[in-house]
Order: C-alpha cells, then sequence, then structure tokens
C-alpha cells in the first residue's frame, strides 16, 4: 500500500505592511498577501500591528505568531521603526514646540531615532524666520537633524535602510512630503482649516510604503499624546541636554532644588526656556 506524503504546512516569516479592520497585507520576499488573524490570538488580546513581523501560515492565509517587537508607538499603533520623520510646521498651523518636544521624548524611550523635518518655511516673514532659526539651531546643538522639506537628496538619504515612521501636527504637510519624495505614489492631501489652525485628516490608516530599500509609514495625523506607559525619570533622561549638567543631587529631577546646575543652566540661558517649561508640564502630567 502506497502512503500518502503528509502535506507540510508552509510557515513563513513576513512584516505587516497594511492593517484595515482584521484584514493584514504582509510583505514576505517581494509579495504581499491578504490574512487574518489566528483565532487564539484575538482570544489573548494578541493585536499584531503595522511594523510587526509575523508568522503565517502561506496556504491558509493566517497569522500564526507575532515575533518579540523592537518597539512600539502607542499613537499612532506601529511597532518595529528605526526612525521617525517629525513633520513639524512653521506656519499654518504654527510652530507647536510642546507637542515637538513631546514626540521626542516618545521616540527617545523608545530608542527611536528622531529626524525634525522643516515644512512651511517659505509662509514665514523674515524675522519671525530668524527668531525661529535660533530655536532649530539649539535643537541641533544639542543632537537632533534638523532638514527643511525642500531637501529632497538628505531626506531620501535619511530614509534608506530604515523603516520610517511620519508623525507631527495634523496639517503639516506629511503626505505633501511623500508625495514630494515619491512623485508616483499621489496620496491625498488636505487644506488646513483657518477656523481650528489644523489640517483636515486625510490619511486613514497606517500603511507601510514600500520603495527599493526604503520603508516609510503614513499615519493619521494628531495632536496630542500620553506619558501614561512611562516614568517621570523615563521623560526626564529624554531630555538630551539635561545630561551635559552633571547635579550635586542624585536622581535630581530638574524641578525645584536651589543646587540643582540643570536649573541654573535655564536662568543662563543655555537650555531653552520653552524646552524646560514643557518639561515641567510633562512631569507634572503624571502628578494630577
Amino acid at each position: 500500500m502506497i502512503r500518502k506524503k503528509k502535506k507540510l504546512k508552509m510557515k513563513i516569516k513576513g512584516q505587516i505592511v497594511k492593517n484595515i479592520s482584521d484584514i493584514y497585507d504582509v510583505l514576505i520576499e517581494g509579495e504581499i498577501i491578504t490574512c487574518k488573524c489566528r483565532g487564539l490570538l484575538r482570544h489573548k488580546n494578541i493585536i499584531p500591528l503595522v511594523g510587526d513581523y509575523v508568522l503565517i501560515d502561506k496556504e491558509k492565509c493566517i497569522i500564526e505568531s507575532i515575533f518579540p517587537r523592537q518597539n512600539e508607538i502607542v499613537r499612532p499603533k506601529v511597532a518595529n521603526i528605526t526612525k521617525a520623520f517629525v513633520i513639524t510646521s512653521l506656519k499654518h498651523p504654527d510652530l507647536d514646540l510642546n507637542l515637538l518636544d513631546k514626540l521626542l521624548v516618545e521616540l527617545e524611550i523608545n530608542k527611536i531615532e528622531p529626524v525634525i523635518v522643516i515644512t512651511k518655511k517659505d509662509l514665514l516673514e523674515k524675522s519671525k524666520l530668524n527668531e525661529y532659526k535660533k530655536i532649530l539651531d539649539y535643537y541641533r546643538n544639542i543632537g537632533y537633524k534638523v532638514i527643511y522639506n525642500t531637501e529632497i537628496s538628505k531626506l531620501k538619504k535619511e530614509l534608506e535602510d530604515n523603516v520610517t515612521v511620519f508623525m507631527g501636527q495634523t496639517g503639516a504637510g506629511k503626505s505633501t512630503l511623500l508625495n514630494k519624495l515619491f512623485s508616483d505614489l499621489k496620496l491625498q492631501t488636505g487644506d488646513v482649516s483657518i477656523a481650528l489652525g489644523r489640517g483636515r485628516h486625510t490619511t486613514r490608516h497606517a500603511e507601510i510604503i514600500i520603495k527599493e530599500n526604503i520603508k516609510v509609514l503614513d499615519t493619521p495625523g494628531f495632536s496630542a499624546l500620553s506619558f501614561l506607559n512611562f516614568k517621570e525619570t523615563d521623560v526626564r533622561d529624554a531630555f538630551l541636554e539635561f545630561k551635559k549638567y552633571s547635579c550635586p543631587f542624585k536622581d535630581c529631577m530638574h524641578l525645584k532644588e536651589n543646587e540643582c546646575n540643570v536649573i541654573k543652566e535655564v536662568n543662563n540661558k543655555n537650555i531653552l526656556a520653552s524646552r524646560y517649561e514643557n518639561y515641567k508640564n510633562f512631569i507634572n502630567e503624571f502628578r494630577r
């Protein structure tokens, strides 16, 4: 009697590049396979995210398991990001240093390299632009890359061999920038509401866009974050300039101690006042 060979299950590793409802597009060796999540994962309340590396049953188009994440951003919900373009508008909507610093803190804690991308410079009068240039120079001096959205070749270089998330103010020009970087995308863009001072949402879901050795995420715009998943010390340590000044107090939170060197440097204007005010506001979020 001839025994039939058992059909081997074809399980293979891929990366989720798109998710709408309970449908997941998984990239495997240049091919997109549309999958659903295994019921057991749903019962355990394990939710796959865009950016997750997953093991799938290729024949059944089922996600069997999720590999450990390098990192995870809560909003937008994405995983395994190596770089972030923080899209920062100077006008319509106006420069929001509070949001910029919140995003930088979140990225530092998640060990994701930030690149501050400046948009709408052309809308500013010269005097205001000179004022903003001094602020941007401060961010450069403490260790951040700051690039204008017109510097396309520099931006493309930053994107190479990374999974990059685009984040920032609604209406700051994320989709517009993606269209500049990749002219064949033709993503929908929206006008900024004059009454609200922010843009209309044009991106409805997180999706990895793949172009040769570049992977970028276009995500819905947002204008607020929460530090609920962090600790006070995480936020403190994410302010890069604080590390330059050694405090005489162990585990100093740089809030009220008279001999605190960070407070001294704020008073000496070596630390940007808005950065320090934002830091205090972030810490106060924990203490309400």
